[in-house]
């Protein structure tokens, strides 16, 4: 790995810092230098860096506990696609009690195959804060991202490992 990391390669930096922040792969729980690979893999083009960064900061590992840096990373994870920084932000949103705001930001995690932003979306709608039509848009959503992305290879796999399902 650490020949990838020197040419670059932003999934092996990412990797890399992951496994400090937890400690795995025979390396020490560093968290700050965790951080500091996953900003270089955020400067690399990887998107979900920058999530793992926003979630950091805000649950305080590695750095002070600072929300609007949180929500910062969030939005830019989210700009490049991160599916789940949408839906950290959704969560930042409802929070905030901006609920058409996190409505959209959930409906597009649910664009991109985020289940549990589909059952915020029916939370919501059981609170009154969405409507009925606004989670059977996320229900026609979800289901189309799952037939776009279903394939006889997943299938088997779902059937072979618990853990290999991507549906619910």
């Amino acid at each position: 790995m650490k020949k990838r990391i020197e040419v670059d390669d932003a999934i092996a930096t990412y990797n890399q810092g992951c496994d400090y922040a937890r400690g795995m792969h025979g390396l020490p729980q560093d968290r700050d230098k965790a951080l500091e690979l996953w900003h270089r893999a955020a400067d690399l083009g990887y998107a979900a860096s920058y999530c793992n960064i926003g979630y950091a900061y805000s649950n305080g590992e590695g750095v002070q506990r600072d929300e609007k840096k949180a929500t910062h990373y969030y939005e830019l994870a989210a700009m490049v696609g991160d599916v789940l920084a949408r839906y950290k932000l959704g969560t930042v949103e409802v929070r905030a009690g901006n609920y058409g705001r996190a409505l959209k930001h959930y409906m597009i995690a649910v664009e991109g195959g985020d289940n549990d932003s589909l059952k915020r979306i029916k939370q919501m709608y059981s609170y009154g804060h969405a409507t009925r039509d606004d989670y059977g848009k996320a229900l026609q959503a979800y289901q189309e991202y799952l037939v776009e992305i279903k394939s006889v290879d997943r299938d088997k796999a779902a059937a072979y490992r618990e853990d290999y399902k991507y549906y619910e």
